[in-house]
């Protein structure tokens, strides 16, 4: 399908607040240590840092990151910090691995009105179903359709709105793109 990711960094220019959703790269299957301890692999780690160049070339560099605790997102996101840098204000939360759409919810409400561009690193399906409450009834409706597939491993989801993140709720935000890695390459 292809996406022009110019159009979408000039487009989130028009915004005040960016949230910026991603699934964690490719992981191993599950294994006897159980899900939450599920790594990433050669490829999801090549994924990770595919995506961090890419946001921080689109200027989508967060402020602030809210991370699910369990392995693979934590090492999703160590590698993207290695190119955002020790800027953002990161916290790993359990609840973004096991606390379903309403964790993405709570996240957003203890974000400060001075950060511009905050993250959100979690699962599937949760990462997709809370985009898919967050995005305003005017939004693309082939870009909605995307997100009843789920997010790809290290599937992005791109979103403004003037309003605070502590003020938003469902259906107000504008989805302005769905990217999956290979559109960053």
């Amino acid at each position: 399908m292809g996406i022009k990711l110019s159009k979408v960094a000039k487009a989130a220019k028009k915004y005040e607040h960016i949230l910026v959703i991603m699934r964690h790269a490719k992981a191993e299957p599950f294994g006897e240590k159980g899900d939450v301890e599920r790594r990433l692999t050669d490829k999801g780690l090549k994924q990770a840092k595919i995506v961090g160049k890419g946001l921080e070339e689109l200027g989508l560099k967060p402020d602030q990151i809210s991370c699910s605790a369990a392995t693979r997102t934590r090492q999703t996101l160590d590698r993207m910090l290695k190119i955002f840098g020790d800027d953002p204000i990161v916290d790993y939360r359990i609840n973004l691995y096991d606390g379903g759409v309403q964790s993405v919810f709570d996240e957003l409400s203890h974000v400060k009105p001075k950060i511009r561009v905050f993250m959100i690193v979690g699962h599937e399906p949760t990462v997709s179903i809370a985009s898919q409450w967050l995005a305003s009834a005017d939004s693309d409706a082939e870009r909605l359709d995307l997100l009843n597939l789920g997010l790809s491993p290290a599937g992005v989801v791109i979103m403004g709105s003037n309003k605070p993140f502590d003020e938003w709720q469902v259906h107000n935000g504008d989805l302005l793109a769905v990217i999956n890695v290979k559109d960053f390459d």
